[in-house]
């Protein structure tokens, strides 16, 4: 199964990835933790998004079509993957259909602003290895430390409420647009994100087992 995943920041689509991955044994190629690890180590490529990443604003396409091409070519790939985080505008997703990807479905999960402001105030991410958390819907087993890795977990700078608002307007302007794309090539399946997590994946699954 070829995935991508749309819906505002802080929607969940993380949360269901892991889940989706999972239960079909295909890997989930998120953008955001790759360029935050890029950020991490130094790299060329970190170093031209720290200032967008910091700000809460898209990182340039090239930077982003360079990094999912280099990730789609790996073996564990070639079974199907999860795109989480890409594309985000439609020259990227023009761009991704130019690599002669054929993509099975674009899943949306439909979220009010309202509550995204809320969720991702409550969001809590490993310094080290990017996995995610929250205070009210996915706390880890212990307070403040991440179930796999063990490290720290933070507050990240683009969950901070002011630019969440600013993240969601991005989004409605530039990602949005990605569902009516995905509808006119008759991929796009949408589901209402709801406040339990069990039961936005029980949603996801069935939506996905129409495919």
């Amino acid at each position: 199964m070829k995935l991508i995943l749309l819906g505002a920041p802080g929607a969940g689509k993380g949360t269901q990835a892991e889940i989706i991955s999972e239960k079909y044994n295909i890997p989930t190629i998120s953008t955001g933790n790759i360029i935050r690890a890029a950020l991490k180590n130094g790299t060329e490529m970190g170093l031209k998004a720290k200032a967008y990443i910091d700000s809460g604003r898209l990182v340039p396409d090239d930077v982003v079509i360079g990094i999912i091409k280099e990730r789609l070519a790996q073996d564990d790939c070639q079974n199907g993957f999860i795109l989480d985080g890409f594309p985000r505008t439609i020259p990227q997703a023009e761009a991704l259909d130019s690599m002669n990807i054929a993509i099975d479905a674009a899943l949306s999960i439909e979220v009010a602003d309202r509550e995204i402001v809320k969720r991702m105030s409550g969001r809590r991410v490993c310094e080290k290895c990017g996995a995610s958390y929250h205070t009210e819907f996915k706390k880890p087993q212990k307070d403040g430390i991440c179930d796999a890795c063990g490290s720290t977990l933070v507050i990240r700078k683009d969950d901070e409420p002011d630019t969440v608002i600013d993240r969601l307007d991005i989004y409605h302007k530039q990602t949005e647009p990605l569902k009516s794309y995905y509808k006119e090539a008759g991929k796009l399946l949408a589901v209402n994100g709801q406040s339990k997590v069990e039961d936005t994946t029980a949603l996801v699954l069935a939506a996905l087992s129409e495919i």
